[in-house]
């Protein structure tokens, strides 16, 4: 049986700690993972469960004391999915905007600014099961995005972070579409061992609807 992998909540995504804002591409892969675990992944371990099952004495078969853990790490991972999915209040960074909600930070928005040295950086705010260092999309919830929320252009913000407290001046800010990684099958999964490669049902909800 293969290892199949599980990807952990974020240390910042607990389900239950304020509102899910989340982008389009966000939540659509929150509702990927979810049907790719639900209809795809859970059904192959359970069918490795089943044959193990059938070999024998069960305390003494790795096969099936594995996929019992698997099993409930896949039911873990899908009652979180469903609370963040149905907590989700969706954010367009393209939609329109008008007075300060298209002038100053507010989540969605992408940020170019400068610290004391003149480095300069962009970041993109977004939800916390969105954040993605390489890509520089940073929680609105994180100290960074803290700092930069409700300024403008020209403002300049203290961002107080556990090695000191740096100043920054926001030099530009736009909203535009925020590219999210999506989700791909785990190279690991039972489904990918088996070669069960079915295409995902994009844009349909995990009750597919």
């Amino acid at each position: 049986m293969r290892k199949g992998f599980t990807r952990k909540p974020k240390p910042d995504a607990a389900a239950s700690q304020g509102p899910n804002y989340i982008t389009p591409g966000g939540l659509q892969r929150l509702k990927d993972e979810f049907r790719f675990l639900h209809t795809r992944e859970r059904p192959a371990v359970t069918e490795v469960v089943t044959w193990a099952a059938s070999n024998g004495d069960r305390s003494e078969n790795a096969d099936y004391q594995y996929g019992k853990r698997r099993l409930r790490q896949i039911d873990s991972r899908l009652r979180f999915l469903m609370k963040r999915i149905e907590a989700a209040e969706l954010v367009d960074p393209e939609a329109p905007r008008k007075g300060q909600a298209a002038t100053r930070v507010f989540f969605g928005a992408t940020v170019r600014y400068a610290d004391d040295e003149g480095i300069e950086r962009v970041v993109s705010i977004v939800g916390s099961d969105e954040v993605d260092l390489e890509r520089k999309h940073i929680s609105w919830a994180s100290p960074l995005g803290r700092a930069l929320m409700k300024s403008a252009e020209g403002d300049r913000v203290a961002l107080h972070a556990p090695g000191g407290t740096a100043n920054l001046t926001v030099l530009e800010i736009c909203y535009e579409r925020i590219p999210v990684e999506p989700f791909r099958e785990p190279p690991g999964s039972e489904v990918s061992a088996k070669g069960l490669l079915l295409p995902l049902r994009a844009n349909s909800p995990p009750d597919g609807s």
